[in-house]
């Protein structure tokens, strides 16, 4: 028998968690400070007041409600008002600022009496607490006497035929789940977020570890904290292998290029330059977003690496003119320093251009310094997000890398991408005759033949010249180019 949910109102959670959070039960949500333990709440409360109708109480054991009221402006939630209209109702459990005397044994049924009152006033569906470890700071009972006094909050929530959430505190991301090691014993689901810190680098992630007697996704989902939408997940398991193959193709913005790939890029494929710095790879993305205008295609740009103006300039030497594009509404393009959000941020900053944009092509300069947003893991996720979402789309992308050599060599940039990546094209560095020369190569085309030869690659005033290959020359790959003597 499948165990009924209630939706949350947050899409991804309830993705992750099949359908939402088990009705008339009680789930624990447990997380170190600042992982946004009373934003869940918060947003579980909101989200079924704004989409559902269904009134909520939210009870605080910690945080004063002035304070939180405030807190929780910031994301354009009527508190005021749902107050006033009895959708929400604050329980105030904090302790006061004078010292508490225990006299007698530790109890909660005056607590529970305000709870009970609260839910049937409003008739609430839905209920938080928070934060429920305050109480082993105050009293300082024996454990099974605490234990059993929360058991019979989390009954009187069943009675009610509430679905709550209860937040407790952990000291550790990946040690004890709470404080206290008492409060999941007390509910049949446990959720945890975490908000960990690698290399100076922040990652918050959200795991269901337990929903007893349900099915749902196991393992991290990385999430951040929007602005407009509080809490937004990035369920890795919506990726799947399951979106459509074209077999259009769409030009490079270079013949020669078209050429040496049997016709352009297929529509909706996932495609790499690979090269040092100067190698031309930012060449190759403007005849990209260029080769747009040929059938009035619309192309996003998202620069990390240089400014509008100077993107500008530099395709204006090669005859480009993405100010024309621009005015056309062919092109629009974002120029950000990656650091300034975490890759969560930025994948949803995306989506909300790719939305209002419609783009049928994007390209990004560059994934290098991106990856610098985030850890190695944090990375991959995004790879794997992003990717999937362009194919889903059916939006062309065109991504560039840099390698950490001039004559070439595998970036860890590149080792996240390239198994994902439907085409690879190189430009390399050779060194001929005491002088530097660039080549170009297809690596890889997914689906298609391609040109496996190695082509000299000139940058001109007037934009790309692919050239014949490089005749009784090996080696270049490799950064070591040897004459072959031919017989």
């Amino acid at each position: 028998m499948n165990l009924k949910k209630l939706e949350t109102g947050n899409a991804s959670f309830d993705h992750i968690s099949h359908g939402g959070l088990p009705l008339g039960r009680t789930t624990l949500v447990a997380g170190s400070s600042g992982s946004a333990k009373t934003l869940f709440g918060a947003q579980f409360l909101a989200m079924g007041i704004e989409l559902f109708d269904q009134a909520g109480v939210f009870v605080t054991f910690e945080e004063q409600i002035d304070d939180i009221r405030k807190n929780l402006k910031s994301f354009n939630w009527d508190i005021d008002t749902w107050e006033k209209e009895g959708k929400w109702i604050f329980v105030d459990a904090a302790p006061k600022e004078e010292n508490v005397v225990a006299v007698g044994d530790f109890d909660l049924s005056a607590f529970r009496v305000r709870l009970e009152r609260a839910v049937q006033r409003c008739k609430a569906q839905r209920v938080v607490i928070d934060s429920i470890g305050s109480i082993f700071t105050q009293f300082h009972e024996e454990t099974h006497t605490i234990r059993r006094e929360l058991i019979q909050v989390a009954l009187t929530l069943s009675r009610l035929g509430a679905t709550s959430i209860i937040t407790a505190e952990r000291l550790e991301e990946y040690g004890k789940i709470t404080r206290f090691g008492v409060e999941e014993f007390l509910t049949d689901n446990v959720v945890i977020l975490r908000n960990v810190l690698h290399n100076e680098k922040r990652r918050r992630t959200i795991e269901i570890l337990k929903f007893r007697g349900s099915n749902h996704e196991k393992g991290e989902n990385p999430f951040t904290i929007n602005p407009e939408k509080a809490i937004v997940i990035i369920p890795l398991s919506a990726m799947n292998l399951k979106h459509i193959s074209s077999n259009e193709r769409i030009t490079s913005g270079i013949p020669a290029l078209d050429d040496m790939i049997n016709g352009g890029f297929y529509k909706g494929s996932i495609n790499l330059v690979s090269g040092a710095i100067g190698a031309g790879k930012t060449l190759l993305i403007a005849n990209f977003v260029n080769g747009a205008w040929e059938k009035k295609e619309r192309c996003l740009l998202l620069a990390f690496e240089e400014s509008n103006e100077q993107l500008n300039r530099n395709a204006a030497g090669w005859g480009i003119d993405f100010n024309q594009l621009e005015e056309e509404g062919l092109l629009k393009v974002i120029c950000v320093y990656p650091e300034i959000s975490s890759l969560e941020d930025h994948f949803i900053n995306i989506q909300e251009v790719v939305k209002d944009f419609k783009p049928d092509r994007i390209a990004i300069d560059s994934l290098s310094a991106l990856s610098r947003a985030s850890s190695d893991k944090g990375f991959r996720e995004f790879i794997i997000a992003f990717t999937s979402y362009l194919k889903h789309h059916e939006i062309t992308g065109l991504f560039t890398s840099n390698t950490p050599l001039l004559a070439g060599g595998t970036s860890d940039t590149e080792g996240n991408i390239s198994p994902i990546t439907d085409s690879i094209i190189l430009l390399r560095y050779v060194e001929m005759n005491g002088e530097m020369q660039r080549s170009i190569a297809v690596l890889k085309m997914r689906g298609s033949r391609h040109d496996s030869s190695i082509r000299k690659f000139s940058i001109t005033d007037e934009g790309a010249k692919i050239g014949k290959h490089f005749a009784g020359i090996s080696g270049i790959l490799t950064g070591n180019p040897m004459l072959i003597k031919l017989e």
